[in-house]
């Protein structure tokens, strides 16, 4: 070994020792640090992201569950954050000395599911109340997803006639619908669409009666079904499907 390679090595190996020594004062600094840091009760309650659609009453409450708690863990304001109506998400952090953040992430209502419920962009129906009018979405449990993602098609193909106000999947997998106008029409199972656009295309030929109908069974391969408040409309012929 080359006499000018030693001091090299050995300069190499204190810097070694150094940063091991650094590295570990660091680390006894960020453990005192962090029993510091939760040795402070929590005083104070911050928070962050979306906000507009969180009732401040729901806050209030969070804030006085967390206060009063005896030393919460960050896991435990979680999940009581995650119980506020309207919440998707939540994330939460000490603030030094004293406080807590929680950070919001708020859901998008599309719709309502019954009268306590609604159903949100992604078909996860939560309990919460909203002053907007919503359509509605009616279906067996686990189906507001399909309920969701079936929707907007619907609502565009029957623009024409009015706004779809309801939406229903009966438990056989029918579909059903009802306009603002209150006109309920089945639309029955499998593909809905070329029902619908024979029935709309139909709509303005229908006479002034016809059209006053509060019923139409669009489960027929080549016509549908009208039916009035006094079931003065006849079907129009043709085979019905399922």
């Amino acid at each position: 070994m080359s006499p000018l390679a030693k001091p090299k090595l050995g300069i190499r190996m204190l810097q070694a020792f150094a940063g091991v020594a650094v590295v570990a004062v660091l680390a006894t600094i960020g453990v005192y640090g962090y029993r510091t840091v939760i040795s402070h009760p929590i005083a104070r309650v911050v928070y962050a992201g979306e906000l507009d659609r969180l009732p401040q009453a729901e806050l209030d409450a969070l804030t006085q569950a967390v206060l009063s708690a005896e030393r919460p863990s960050l896991e435990g304001v979680r999940a009581a954050a995650m119980l506020v109506p309207w919440v998707r998400d939540a994330s939460v952090r000490r603030l030094y000395p004293d406080a807590v953040e929680v950070r919001f992430t708020t859901r998008e209502a599309v719709a309502r599911w019954d009268d306590k419920h609604l159903v949100s962009r992604e078909g996860v129906v939560f309990e919460a109340q909203e002053a907007r009018a919503l359509p509605r979405l009616r279906g067996p449990d686990g189906t507001a997803p399909r309920l969701v993602a079936e929707f907007p098609a619907l609502s565009a193909a029957f623009a024409p006639l009015g706004r779809l106000a309801e939406l229903r999947l009966t438990p056989r997998g029918a579909w059903e619908a009802v306009l603002d106008s209150g006109l309920t029409l089945e639309l029955g199972r499998g593909d809905w669409k070329p029902r619908v656009e024979h029935f709309v295309a139909a709509w303005p030929r229908l006479s002034e009666d016809a059209r006053a109908a509060k019923y139409a069974d669009l489960r027929y391969a080549n016509g549908f079904a009208l039916r009035t408040a006094t079931a003065l409309a006849a079907p129009v012929p043709g085979k019905k499907t399922k």
